[in-house]
């Protein structure tokens, strides 16, 4: 009587140790090129301290932009160490009035913290689009889950400065915006898919430099 219970617990204890490293660490082999799973490993006798810690992430980004934005990433291809480990993390400087725009991590979830400033975050949902939003004040902090779209928008009158992690060693990313009016996205079919007038999408196309 006790043998399902004994297979249902063996098959956890698979799905378990299916997730586990098999080696310490995979260190990304950057000569190489990355796949779905990321980069190669490294070979162990080349690894050093220096794959294990990034520096990056001290100097302020240049803010001096569209968007009064910028993300400096520590992710598998600027942080190496971090390849194959699930995590990572970036840094995120807004100017005032800086935005970054509706977007999506296909390939993680992120959780945010407020260094300095104000920040209005927000998230929409997917099953019911039910938008989720959020003033984080310095110490607070926001989790994104995986795929949904989300934003930061710098509302207070100084810059602000947060820190974002990832539950992947490259969260990927695609800006709404971007996809939509930065590309050679036809613009009938823009019209067509998003409701928007002609002339306003042939503005934003000109604006983020879009073409046809």
């Amino acid at each position: 009587m006790y043998l399902p219970y004994f297979f249902f617990f063996f098959s956890l204890l698979l799905a378990a140790s299916s997730n586990a490293l098999v080696q310490d660490f995979c260190v990304a082999d950057l000569s190489l090129r990355a796949g779905p799973a990321g980069y190669p490993c490294k070979k162990v006798a080349t690894v050093t301290a220096d794959d294990f810690a990034y520096h990056g992430l001290a100097t302020p980004g240049n803010t001096s932009n569209i968007i009064s934005a910028f993300v400096t990433p520590a992710f598998d291809a600027q942080f190496p160490g971090v390849n194959g480990l699930g995590v990572s993390i970036a840094r995120l400087d807004l100017g005032v009035g800086g935005v970054i725009p509706l977007h999506t991590h296909p390939a993680a979830s992120e959780i945010l913290v407020v260094i300095e400033g104000t920040i209005c975050a927000g998230l929409i949902s997917s099953f019911d689009n039910v938008v989720y939003l959020k003033t984080l004040n310095k110490g607070d902090v926001m989790v994104f889950p995986q795929g949904l779209l989300h934003f930061q928008i710098n509302s207070g009158k100084t810059p602000a400065l947060a820190f974002v992690s990832f539950s992947g060693p490259n969260p990927g990313l695609q800006i709404l915006d971007f996809a939509l009016f930065k590309n050679d996205f036809p613009t009938e079919l823009v019209a067509k898919t998003t409701f928007l007038d002609v002339a306003q999408i042939k503005k934003l196309k000109a604006v983020l430099g879009g073409t046809n």
